[in-house]
């Protein structure tokens, strides 16, 4: 804006404000006006119909009694058509505003917890320009926009609640260990006992094996053989497969000493047990 030789310019988005000594007069828009000052005609001032932005730092203190810092951004700009009274009404616009925005803050934030602060701070926003417009309209301002920008609470009551979610999602991941070893043992188990169970009927088939082996060798030998018996039979196959026994522990290099009753009369002895074990073994897979 410019003045020349009783002309005046006025650049965009702005106006300006005419006085006749001393007195309001007109409100010159964008552009060049004749300001003849040598009777009494004068320039007050301009104002800006931009749009500004007022951020304000307010700290009050929630329900649960946290302090906390909450930032609100204020956009506003003066009316074309109200130029007049944004001019003269007001001396400090944004202490104006700032005065207004602590006022609807500490008195909605107390209301609530520090959770319900943040989740509701919208809310917050929305009345601060309710009361904002309401108050400012008079004054020849519009408020376009408000923004809650962020919630601050203190440091030490930050680290606390850092420390709080911290633990929690500690205690979800110990859970779900937890549950993934219990899992790994119920399986362990499973295989466990599926492997016993395969095992028993393994050996379960192969006592049968030995067992219908041996029946067919004693029915054969005693077709054979005219005037034996099947016992004795029994007991000469016994006796050989315990000599086997005997060489194949002596001929590994990795048995230790095994004492047994060794004799003619032990043989005897162990016959019968063996022939015992194998009756109760042919019992036990029927």
């Amino acid at each position: 804006m410019g003045q020349t030789l009783g002309c005046v310019q006025v650049d965009q988005s702005t106006v300006a404000v005419k006085e006749h000594f001393g007195k309001f007069d007109y409100v010159l828009e964008p552009g060049c006006h004749c300001l003849p000052w040598c009777i009494g005609y004068q320039l007050a001032g301009s104002l800006s119909l931009r749009v500004q932005q007022l951020d304000v730092r307010c700290e009050t203190k929630t329900k649960d009694n946290v302090f906390v810092t909450v930032v609100a951004s204020i956009q506003y700009r003066a009316l074309a058509e109200k130029a007049a009274d944004a001019f003269y009404k007001l001396s400090n616009t944004k202490e104006q505003i700032q005065a207004y925005v602590f006022d609807v803050i500490r008195a909605s934030v107390p209301k609530l917890d520090l959770d319900s602060t943040f989740e509701q701070k919208n809310d917050i926003a929305k009345a601060v320009e309710d009361e904002l417009e309401k108050a400012m309209s008079a004054y020849g301002y519009e408020i376009v926009q408000t923004l809650i920008v962020d919630i601050e609470p203190d440091a030490q009551v930050k680290r606390a609640m850092n420390e709080i979610n911290a633990a929690a999602r500690l205690r979800v991941a110990a859970t779900e260990k937890a549950e993934a070893e219990k899992i790994l043992q119920i399986k362990r188990a499973e295989g466990e006992a599926e492997s016993k169970y395969l095992s028993g009927l393994g050996i379960a088939r192969q006592r049968q094996a030995i067992v219908d082996g041996l029946r067919d060798s004693v029915l054969a030998f005693s077709e054979n053989v005219p005037g034996t018996s099947a016992k004795d039979v029994m007991d000469m196959i016994l006796i050989t497969q315990y000599f086997d026994t005997m060489k194949e522990i002596g001929a590994s290099s990795k048995s230790s000493a095994v004492f047994i009753p060794h004799g003619p009369g032990a043989v005897k002895d162990i016959a019968t047990q063996i022939r015992e074990g194998l009756l109760q073994a042919e019992s036990i897979s029927h």
